[in-house]
């Protein structure tokens, strides 16, 4: 072989070498449970934990919060807004309903928080009262755009900003669910539609790591 052709030969072997590793990490589920039933419930583990952005936002109390400092519990959080037609009452419904599906141990190591992609209208107190509509003890985050937006782009759940100058404008938003660890870290996505029976009973394996 010339040295080309070895040079070649050992990269196509180092990338195959990164792929596998990358393929087992996703496989073995990072010991979470069977990784097949996790993704059968549209539990999607990265093969990496990715770290938040450092940047503030408000909470439906008024309060500064880090996001990078979503620690302690996991957390699910959802982007979405108050003036959704559809697809946020129903998530945060079915959030609801899964909520009440778990065993209390999952329970106590899990939070719900929605993320505002309209940030115009969703004040502290908007989102307080909306949330309240469907559990109090889900969390609301706002703040400036550009914050709520680099989050966003970080965890990898493109929105697409309204022109607010437009009468009762919505905004373009994905249903997908994304999942921090107590660490704070990112560590997945769950996909929509939601089904919960599935996520009934894949959840506290998650939750319990």
């Amino acid at each position: 072989m010339t040295r080309k052709q070895i040079t070649v030969a050992i990269l196509v072997a180092i990338v195959a070498l990164v792929f596998g590793l990358t393929v087992n990490r996703v496989l073995s589920g990072k010991g979470h449970g069977d990784p097949a039933a996790m993704i059968d419930a549209g539990i999607i583990l990265l093969p990496q934990s990715r770290t938040l952005p450092d940047l503030t936002l408000t909470n439906q109390l008024g309060q500064p919060v880090q996001v990078d400092e979503l620690k302690g519990k996991w957390s699910l959080l959802f982007f979405g807004y108050t003036f959704c037609p559809d697809i946020c009452p129903t998530t945060l419904a079915q959030l609801r309903d899964l909520k009440g599906k778990l065993p209390k141990e999952a329970v106590d190591n899990l939070q719900v928080v929605l993320v505002s992609v309209d940030p115009n209208r969703d004040t502290p107190d908007q989102l307080k009262k909306y949330l309240g509509y469907f559990d109090p003890q889900f969390q609301g985050l706002t703040g400036e755009l550009g914050n709520i937006q680099k989050l966003a782009n970080a965890v990898s759940i493109p929105f697409i900003p309204a022109d607010t100058s437009k009468e009762n404008y919505t905004v373009d938003h994905s249903g997908n669910l994304v999942v921090i660890g107590p660490d704070g870290t990112q560590r997945g996505f769950i996909r929509a539609p939601l089904n919960n029976a599935k996520l009934a009973v894949q959840i506290p394996e998650l939750v319990k790591q």
